[in-house]
This record gives structure tokens, sequence and C-alpha cells, in this order.
């Protein structure tokens, strides 16, 4: 099933600075404008190759990372595995210094979130995900060569599978699954692939190792490679 563009009088991929559809993100917003007055804190959009092959979707921004920078897995503990694979793998260029303002490039991937604001201690809720998945829609539906999206956790998972209009339970999340989605607007068939999210808590436990997700992208390149 192909995600259908959503129509809105913002741009088609970036949520409005001043989106009021969640009031619990927009009140901890403002607590973190007045708390944090040189942070972002704003809903954060996605990031790199705009018509990419690969998409990467995460859970939200957090506070101390995204929000801080404005630039997704940017700022805290979780973009290090992350761009480090990125560079690895060949989707990026450049030195990343875990701040917006280097000069880090993506080539043929794009990083976005299912939630574009912080959440309080980092959980969204289910409204929330619903609220924000237009956005996502969007961002599916926009690129001409996007043949495989990335779910990093549960949360984004679920966002892909509803954005589909997928049901769960044939969808079972696990760490390096491969699940059918249909094809995208061009009629690409499009693949979606889990991985454990990239958090320092994941990592820190041993629960996603670099061994762990460096395979997830070495599929994603076996993948990339037939089509």
């Amino acid at each position: 099933m192909t995600p259908a563009p959503v129509k809105a009088s913002f741009s088609p991929v970036d949520v409005p600075e001043n989106c009021a559809l969640c009031p619990r993100l927009v009140a901890f917003r403002h607590q973190n404008q007045e708390k944090y007055p040189t942070f972002f804190n704003k809903p954060v959009p996605s990031f790199g190759d705009p018509d990419p092959e690969l998409l990467i979707v995460g859970l939200a921004p957090g506070l101390q990372g995204a929000n801080k920078t404005g630039r997704p897995f940017t700022g805290d503990a979780s973009g290090d595995l992350l761009f480090a694979t990125l560079e690895k793998y060949g989707y990026m260029e450049g030195t990343f210094l875990s701040r917006a303002d280097d000069n880090v490039k993506l080539h043929n991937a794009l990083i976005t979130n299912a939630v574009r604001c912080v959440p309080p201690q980092n959980k969204t809720t289910a409204a929330e995900e619903a609220n924000c998945r237009p956005f996502l829609i969007n961002q599916i539906s926009r690129p001409e060569k996007l043949k495989i999206i990335l779910a990093l956790g549960l949360v984004a998972h679920n966002s892909v599978l509803s954005t589909f209009g997928k049901t769960r339970a044939p969808y079972k999340f696990a760490h390096g699954a491969l699940h059918d989605m249909g094809d995208c607007v061009s009629g690409t068939p499009i693949t979606l692939i889990d991985s454990y999210h990239c958090s320092r808590y994941n990592t820190n436990t041993g629960r996603l190792t670099e061994q762990m997700f460096e395979q997830v992208f070495q599929t994603i390149g076996d993948l990339l490679a037939t089509r």
C-alpha cells in the first residue's frame, strides 16, 4: 500500500516551528525554551539527502541531543554509532563532531524521526505518534528512489507500519528482521529493516553492539546492490 501524501498548508516534509498538535509536547517545548534558551527547542527537521534510497527513522529528538542542536541524532551519544556506521558504509562525508555546524553531509541516506518534538522522559504517546504521522507519510512518499527504510526501535517500526496501513501482528519487530512494505510512489518495492535503537542504554548494556549494527547496514547494502 502506497502512503498517500497529506494535503496541508505547511511544507510537505517539515513540521512548522510553532506546531501545536500535541499539547504535552508544546508545554514541554515552552519549558525548555525558558530553561535552555540557547537550544533549538523546535520540531527537528529531517537531515540528509532529499532523494535517498535509504530512509532512517528514529523515535524522537533527545533533550540534550537533537532538541539542542536541531539535527537528528546529533548532540548526544545516540549519534556516535549511527554516524560512524554511515561513514563506514559510504553514506557520509565530513567529520562528525556531534554538532549541527560540522561539515557532515549524507549521500543516498536521510534521517528523520517518528515524532519531531522532544518528549518528556524520551517517551512518546500513541496520540503524539499519530499526530506526527502525516509528516512521516510525506517524508516516505516524497523520495523517488526510496527502497529501504531502517527503523531504529519499536516505536519507529510501528510508525512505519501504520504509515503503510499494515497491522502489527504479521510484522514483528526484531533486530535485523526484514519486512515487505509493498510499493512506494515510484512503484519501487520498499523493504523495512529493523534495528535496536542506537541509544546509550542499548550500546552500554550490550543489547546493541557495533558488529550487530554494522550487520544491518551490510544487509542494506546487499539489498540495494540487487535492485
